[in-house]
């Protein structure tokens, strides 16, 4: 166990990072941001890893910027301000980058930068009553770090209402916005949680993966003749693959592939 962080191995195929403050609602600050960003660097060059889960111990996922670090950071020069919040720019994007599913169990407040850390999550599993709020404006500051994770994942237009705002959104609210995959009750949030990661782990390792990459790369994307070509090189990749070939072959059995 880390200062900040709790980082459990169920099995050899699953990481679990539990942000581990609970006292001050695991608030970010500068040593959180480091370990968030050493753990997924390093579990996400883990070749049989498959899938990691993303939580926090206590009452809150996360309550967004610690109080202390917020004090500090007060009398900070404007450089200082700018080696800080890249500093933070940097941990967003190690998470968002880390070729394996990333799996967040939402539970209680999940604000400011605590939404960043979820919006970067590729599958979002909230519990009924969950808070969420980008309050950033109400302090007099803005969402920017997190700004371009929020917006893919929250979408435009909600982003505008919500960044100016600083309005708090239900559970309920953030899965009618698409922000959110699944709404259970609190005490179904681990099951359901080990259902998404069951369903990632059963497929092919290497597909998984190659399906995140996909959609990263291809979101937004004019479907032009290079795309196509793109996308054809890659299913063909794959499909001359061991791992392709296998589950094809498998599949046409009637067996198990290899991987399970």
């Amino acid at each position: 166990m880390s200062s900040t962080l709790d980082i459990r191995r169920p099995s050899a195929q699953v990481a679990e990072v539990w942000l581990n403050r609970p006292e001050v609602r695991n608030a970010f600050n500068d040593g959180v941001v480091a370990e968030l960003n050493a753990a997924f660097a390093a579990l996400g060059a883990e070749p049989g890893l498959r899938a990691i889960v993303l939580g926090g111990h206590g009452k809150a996922f996360c309550a967004g910027a610690d109080l202390g670090w917020m004090r500090s950071m007060a009398g900070y020069s404007w450089e200082q301000n700018h080696a800080d919040a890249a500093r933070l720019a940097e941990m967003l994007w190690t998470v968002w980058q880390c070729p394996l599913p990333v799996v967040g169990r939402i539970h209680g407040d999940c604000y400011a930068g605590g939404v960043g850390l979820a919006a970067v999550c590729d599958v979002l599993v909230a519990a009924e009553g969950v808070g969420f709020c980008l309050s950033e404006a109400r302090l007099g500051l803005l969402p920017a770090t997190i700004g371009p994770y929020v917006v893919r994942a929250l979408g435009e237009q909600a982003s505008r209402r919500y960044f100016v705002t600083a309005e708090r959104f239900d559970a309920a609210r953030a899965l009618t916005l698409g922000f959110v995959h699944e709404v259970v009750p609190a005490d179904a949030l681990d099951a359901k949680v080990a259902e998404i990661v069951g369903a990632i782990t059963a497929n092919g390792p290497a597909a998984v993966r190659a399906c995140k990459r996909l959609v990263k790369d291809i979101a937004g994307r004019a479907v032009d003749g290079a795309l196509r070509d793109d996308t054809a090189r890659r299913i063909a990749d794959i499909r001359a693959s061991a791992e392709g070939r296998e589950g094809v072959s498998a599949f046409l059995g009637k067996r198990e592939p290899g991987w399970r």
